[in-house]
């Protein structure tokens, strides 16, 4: 029995897609022939209706992810793919199949994946609602360029082929819908060569099982697990600086409580803020090391050693210290006083922004130790 690996793979995930799977597999089949190449389908089926009966009666390889969900389907899909490209897309034929071959030619030309985008190509009427052509996708495919540094126009695209030796560099493993998003970013970190074809995007048959804000929100949350940085710990530090300079500048200038109170308040909720948002990235920076989502920078290595991390639970204990010194002297002059009227708001502010800040550094600290107590005992 010859056991050589196909020419192509294409894979689907399907959710009860019993109107449609036929159509799709029926316009694959057609591609083969007329390519005249040896193809596989791999149909990654969670339904609960007729779809893999009609998938394996129509002679595709129907299996069965352990875990629902977008990615967990095309993870069990592209396990079992063996082709030399690998080409994945919806099974609820909003893809035109037929058209495979457009998305091939720029691999055969050296791509290593390649996007068929809907928005350079064409959007048959009912095919996308208008909150996702020119807002949702827009908006979020503009922001993975930013981020990533990647040129494409629609990054959500389900239609998408990719060489076989370039989908073993790309560490996917997402089972949800940011599956969509892991696999560019993962192919923009490994340094793939990435283009895209025009489309044409056709109505779904049936209702969609998109929910707009939740997925539109996971992709932006998966996207700050690879890049932390940029989106908090920059601006978490710049505003951490700058509220904590205004307050030592009002300190050293004096008269807080007479001409500068609220703008003292407002520069101590800068700092605690922006202190909260710098510790945020780094924590999350830490996780995404710990997890596989992200390359171990330099600066990185120097966080994850647990010296460092001492420093910081030791710093973080000296804050709260001082903190709560300066509130003691606050009761103490209000008991000299007789425990009658006092003036010490500043005192109080400070008070406070320094056992917060301390606090917060302490369980920083702690926190990133235990996640990497977790990591050293899966090495083990």
């Amino acid at each position: 029995m010859d056991r050589s690996p196909p020419a192509l793979s294409v894979v689907l995930p399907s959710l009860n897609e019993e109107e449609t799977i036929a159509d799709c597999i029926t316009k694959i089949r057609q591609v083969f022939a007329d390519l005249g190449t040896e193809g596989e389908i791999i149909i990654a089926d969670s339904s609960r209706d007729r779809t893999p009966e009609i998938a394996a009666s129509l002679g595709a390889i129907v299996v069965r992810p352990e875990k629902m969900g977008y990615g967990n389907a095309y993870l069990a899909g592209l396990a079992r793919a063996r082709g030399t490209y690998v080409v994945i897309g919806d099974a609820d034929n909003t893809y035109d199949f037929l058209e495979i071959p457009q998305l091939l030619a720029p691999l055969d030309a050296g791509a290593d994946m390649v996007l068929g985008s809907r928005l350079r190509g064409t959007i048959l009427p009912g095919a996308m609602p208008a909150l996702h052509r020119y807002i949702g996708n827009p908006v979020l495919t503009w922001l993975l360029n930013r981020v990533f540094h990647t040129h494409i126009s629609d990054s959500h695209t389900g239609f998408r082929a990719i060489r076989r030796d370039a989908l073993e560099c790309l560490h996917l493993k997402t089972g949800g819908m940011e599956f969509a998003s892991e696999m560019i970013i993962e192919a923009a970190i490994a340094g793939l060569r990435i283009e895209e074809v025009p489309i044409t995007y056709h109505p779904r048959l049936t209702p969609s099982k998109l929910q707009s804000f939740s997925d539109g929100w996971r992709h932006v949350r998966f996207m700050l697990l690879y890049r932390p940085v940029p989106f908090l710990a920059v601006p978490g530090l710049f505003f951490a600086f700058f509220g904590l300079s205004l307050m030592l500048l009002f300190l050293v200038r004096g008269d807080v409580e007479t001409y500068r109170f609220h703008s003292f308040i407002l520069a101590s909720l800068a700092f605690i803020g922006g202190l909260e948002g710098m510790l945020m990235g780094l924590i999350i920076r830490v996780f995404s090391v710990v997890h596989g989502y992200g390359r171990q920078s330099a600066a990185i290595s120097r966080l994850l050693n647990y010296n460092i991390l001492e420093w910081g639970i030791a710093g973080g204990s000296l804050m709260m210290t001082a903190g709560v010194i300066v509130g003691l002297g606050i009761v103490y002059q209000w008991a000299a006083a007789g425990f009658g009227s006092l003036s010490q708001i500043a005192n109080a502010v400070w008070a406070l922004a320094l056992f917060l800040a301390g606090i917060q550094i302490l369980f920083a600290a702690v926190f990133v130790s235990m996640m990497l107590l977790k990591a050293d005992q899966k090495e083990e």
